[in-house]
């Protein structure tokens, strides 16, 4: 079992798997770090993909717990956290999940345990 979630956008072409650390508040840092190191989006082009998994692959470390695939060969409706869709670096809908409040010191907790994991 993981804390699974799918981000995406909203052609739902491509997405990002995580095995691990898929509920909002990791989702919110994730995207919040990409937008502060200004990245390009992924609704932009294929760099934004690419700076969304390297953040994410940057905070997990290792070899696992992230994945990237056509929409439609990912576990989307997996359990734990579903789908969240982004535009622009910002959480825009949800599927197959459930949203909670987050907790915004919890969310600023994270964004600065993800920056730190970030190359200078």
């Amino acid at each position: 079992m993981g804390n699974r979630a799918v981000i995406t956008t909203e052609d739902k072409e491509i997405g990002v798997y995580l095995h691990w650390n898929g509920g909002r508040e990791s989702v919110e840092a994730f995207l919040a770090v990409c937008k502060e190191l200004g990245h390009r989006s992924p609704e932009d082009d294929c760099y934004g993909w690419a700076r969304l998994c390297q953040v994410v692959g940057n905070f997990f470390g290792g070899t696992t717990s992230l994945g990237i695939d056509r929409y439609e060969n990912l576990d989307t409706d997996n359990g734990d956290n579903g789908v969240y869709i982004i535009k622009n670096w910002e959480i825009i809908g949800r599927e197959f999940g459930k949203d909670s409040p987050v907790e915004h010191s919890t969310l600023a907790a994270i964004i600065a345990d993800v920056k730190s994991k970030q190359p200078n």
